[in-house]
């Protein structure tokens, strides 16, 4: 299996993980506030990747790259929405219909990436792209 298949794979059940997680988390509390604790212990677990690495000396070289760092900063607030926004639909809807709507980031990036890096799609990705929108439409829809 290739390195990155396996990679997105365990993403992919990791980021289910989340939902079912934090739909069992957020019972009785405000998602805003559970959103900012997750951010800081996913902050923590991730410098303690970082240490175990070896790579601690290389955040200064990130930091003095203002142009990354800039896309990083970026990268980071919309991601922070991207869970405020997650967590606030898994609070008031079931993780059957919130999942599949949030996987509509995957047409949304592929959009994204035709605007602003010039990637391109086949007939079968252009084809695979509607399948991801129908489907969700109808996970959303009658789940």
């Amino acid at each position: 299996m290739e390195s990155w298949l396996l990679y997105a794979l365990l993403s992919a059940v990791m980021a289910a993980l989340v939902g079912i997680f934090g739909k069992l988390g957020l019972k009785g509390i405000d998602s805003n506030t559970a959103t900012a604790i997750r951010a800081v212990i996913m902050a923590v677990f991730l410098m303690v990747v970082v240490f175990a690495q070896g790579k601690f000396n290389e955040i200064s070289t990130v930091l003095a790259n203002k142009k990354a760092m800039s896309f990083v900063i970026l990268s980071g607030v919309a991601g922070a929405l991207s869970w405020l926004f997650y967590f606030l639909a898994l609070k008031n809807g079931k993780v059957s219909q919130v999942a599949p709507v949030d996987k509509l980031s995957v047409v949304f990036g592929i959009i994204l990436a035709f605007i602003f890096l010039g990637e391109r799609l086949s007939k079968g990705g252009i084809l695979g792209a509607i399948f991801i929108s129908v489907g969700v439409l109808l996970m959303a829809i009658y789940s």
